[in-house]
């Protein structure tokens, strides 16, 4: 089972030591942030998308019932509620907490939380597995037993991209891509007019990607030959023109290869 990524939110510094101090023991949990009040709480979840989180009840501005409204039940990740009063016990199981652990915290209660959210964990995982394996049948007999992976010489470059979303897999044919952008944690691909989120650096993607199809233009952009309209040039900076008028900039290091792909025509 992969590590479990978690944030803890509590505007007590004493409360956010002590949660770390009852993980030394539990070596499969990684600490990726802490947040002192509800709006810190709300950036780190849009920024680090964690596993788990243990959030406090009552924190300054935005409290914890104020963050799940705010972010959407839909979309938090494994709760366990920490609170120093037990009458929220009931509202934390309405609000689909896993756990609620209440101040001070005993090491076996808190042991009992973090067997519940790996149960939880290993059965997602399970049912994530079972749908992309469902993904890959249905692909498999839609292409009448043809391999899922690109037609070319090296059968690692990828001909579809799985998209996570909330209600399941959004599998793209690479052909729909225009261009992907680096953002943050996250690499944006444009197709088809819309926008897609996935948790994946522009570098893996640039190798799964066919290098006769699409070029990385700039640290923070690769994108696909066929959709270039034009390459413009002024004052020593290039950008790439796309066919619905996106403007893509070439970096200088880049700027050679990419004319060189462009002049050739490559597709």
């Amino acid at each position: 089972m992969p590590d479990i990524r978690a944030v803890i939110a509590d505007d007590e510094p004493l409360a956010r030591r002590g949660i770390r101090q009852l993980l030394v023991s539990h070596a499969d949990v990684i600490v990726v942030g802490e947040c002192r009040d509800g709006r810190e709480t709300l950036r780190a979840l849009r920024a680090l998308t964690p596993d788990l989180i243990f959030l406090d009840v009552q924190m300054p501005e935005v409290d914890g019932f104020g963050v799940l409204r705010a972010h959407g039940i839909e979309r938090m990740p494994a709760i366990i509620f920490v609170t120093a009063y037990d009458e929220f016990a009931v509202q934390a199981f309405e609000a689909q907490a896993l756990d609620y652990l209440v101040k001070p915290v005993s090491e076996a209660r808190f042991a009992t939380a973090l067997s519940r959210v790996r149960e939880r964990m290993q059965s997602t995982h399970a049912l994530e597995l079972t749908k992309k394996l469902g993904a890959l049948l249905a692909m498999h007999e839609r292409d009448g037993g043809r391999a899922v992976q690109s037609g070319g010489a090296d059968p690692h470059l990828a001909c579809r991209i799985v998209v996570p979303t909330t209600t399941g897999d959004l599998i793209l044919d690479v052909g729909e891509i225009d261009w992907i952008q680096a953002e943050d944690y996250y690499a944006a691909i444009h197709a088809r007019g819309k926008r897609h989120l996935i948790r994946e650096s522009l570098t893996t993607l640039e190798e799964r990607l066919d290098p006769t199809r699409f070029v990385r233009v700039h640290r923070s952009a690769i994108v696909s030959l066929d959709r270039v309209r034009e390459l413009r040039s002024a004052n020593s900076e290039s950008v790439l023109v796309l066919r619905d008028g996106t403007r893509v900039p070439v970096s200088r290091r880049r700027r050679e290869h990419v004319t060189a792909l462009l002049r050739r025509g490559i597709r």
